[in-house]
């Protein structure tokens, strides 16, 4: 029998109510949570753990980089880890985003963050089908 260990997740986001929200949705849903409220943070936790596989990231943020600059040093140090970049502020260009990184638009519902957005990376990554990768009913902006 093999036991399979949950997906870790790295969330990034510089407000504080916000952060604790989606990594609590993320734990009830079953995921590890990792937290870090800025790319700074972000990055001293992917140099020390090695079982981080999914990077949730706002754009804006104070510090050394925003969410874009962070996940294209995930992208370029990490590329297994998967992507998904976030804002209430701003759509990035396609051409700003990493490769197979997905944008999810704010506000959102973190339940459903937890239970269509995140699983459905997981799910694709383990996959490779995009199909239904972030288009629920509750994150319909995000789908293409």
């Amino acid at each position: 029998m093999t036991i399979q260990t949950p997906a870790t997740v790295l969330v990034v986001e510089d407000e504080a109510f916000l952060l604790f929200a989606i990594a609590d949705e993320l734990r009830e849903a079953g995921f590890g949570v990792l937290e870090a409220s800025n790319a700074d943070q972000a990055i001293s936790l992917l140099e020390t753990r090695q079982d981080i596989s999914i990077l949730f990231t706002d754009i804006d943020m104070p510090g050394s980089m925003d969410g874009l600059r962070l996940s294209a040093a995930v992208r370029d140090r990490w590329p297994p880890v998967k992507i998904i970049i976030t804002s209430g502020k701003q759509q990035p260009a396609r051409d700003a985003m990493p490769s197979g990184g997905v944008f999810l638009p704010k506000p959102y519902a973190p339940a459903a963050v937890a239970a269509t957005g995140v699983a459905g990376l997981v799910r694709y990554s383990e996959t490779k089908q995009p199909e239904g990768l972030l288009c629920t009913p509750a994150v319909r902006k995000s789908c293409p």
